[in-house]
């Protein structure tokens, strides 16, 4: 799918919110990025007071530059039709119902769109990252939780009611996938197991200590790499991707965990079907979120132009 960017003069403000931080900045119509900032979400101050963040960012935005439209990544169930967060996680109290579009475009008179931040994640992998030219594609991402999100033909599929490829919520054994598998969960079996408080411990210096030498971080990693692998497997059944992405930060810890999680997608999957599943990283980081945000953007006010003509 060829994509209809603007130009170099154009700028549009592009906000990421997750639970933990608010990552925005300002991108040219081109696609670059030209500025990065961030913020604490405080996300236990509620839906509200996030909102009042963001608009916030904008006006500041626009008070600096001629600012053509807000583009906004968000974690939650998004409505992208209106705009609205139709469910979100207990992490950010009040979140569901609130109305970004409406509020922000009858505030500033720009347009905004809205999407769930793994769907901008994918969508940033496949149309300048580690998914460019695939058919079908798998990004998860893999932090405090674990999401995910298809393409098909370098479009996201919804579902029914925009929640296709929830997942994190996925049934595994008596558990599912990312009370198993997620990032924070590897911090706190390690601190739980060393006996030590969880604030003590964090991925990074798990894994340092696993390159260390340490048993006990490098069985974690293991048994984290095994579910990833098994959960990875399950979603192939479904939809056999092309390519699987994987995202999040501790996802930056390439070289330990690539065949760790291969070799596990390799027992729980048909060889026939191994063979042909792409095992591959996030390439933007934390401007994924951003950048797809921008993409997603485009392709909405193409798509509206396109119902005009």
């Amino acid at each position: 799918m060829k994509e209809k960017l603007g130009t170099t003069e154009e700028r549009y403000i592009s906000v990421d919110i997750g639970g933990t931080a608010i990552k925005y900045g300002i991108i040219r119509g081109d696609g670059k990025i030209l500025s990065r900032n961030i913020m604490a979400t405080e996300a236990q101050k509620g839906g509200p007071e996030v909102l009042k963040k963001v608009r916030e960012i904008v006006e500041q935005s626009c008070t600096r530059e001629r600012i053509c439209g807000v583009c906004l990544s968000t974690a939650g169930i998004v409505d992208v039709e209106k705009g609205t967060i139709l469910y979100a996680a207990p992490l950010i109290p009040d979140y569901t119902g609130i109305a970004y579009k409406e509020t922000l475009e009858n505030q500033f008179q720009i347009p905004c769109e809205v999407e769930n931040d793994v769907n901008c994640a994918g969508l940033a992998e496949y149309i300048s990252g580690a998914a460019v030219g695939s058919r079908i594609a798998l990004m998860l991402t893999v932090g405090t939780g674990i999401g995910g999100s298809a393409l098909l033909d370098g479009k996201i599929f919804r579902g029914t009611a925009g929640s296709a490829c929830e997942v994190g919520y996925m049934h595994m054994g008596d558990s599912d996938f990312q009370t198993l598998g997620a990032g924070s969960i590897l911090t706190k079996k390690v601190a739980g197991q060393k006996q030590e408080p969880e604030e003590c411990w964090s991925g990074r210096r798990i894994f340092q200590e696993a390159k260390k030498g340490d048993a006990l971080c490098i069985r974690a990693i293991d048994e984290m790499a095994a579910v990833l692998g098994r959960g990875i497997a399950n979603i192939c059944y479904v939809l056999n991707p092309e390519v699987v992405v994987l995202g999040g930060g501790i996802m930056e810890q390439r070289e330990f965990l690539e065949k760790r999680i291969r070799a596990s997608l390799e027992e729980n999957l048909l060889p026939s079907i191994a063979a042909h599943t792409r095992l591959a990283f996030a390439i933007h980081g934390n401007d994924a979120g951003m950048l797809g945000a921008f993409y997603h953007f485009r392709r909405r006010q193409s798509e509206k132009e396109h119902e005009i003509l």
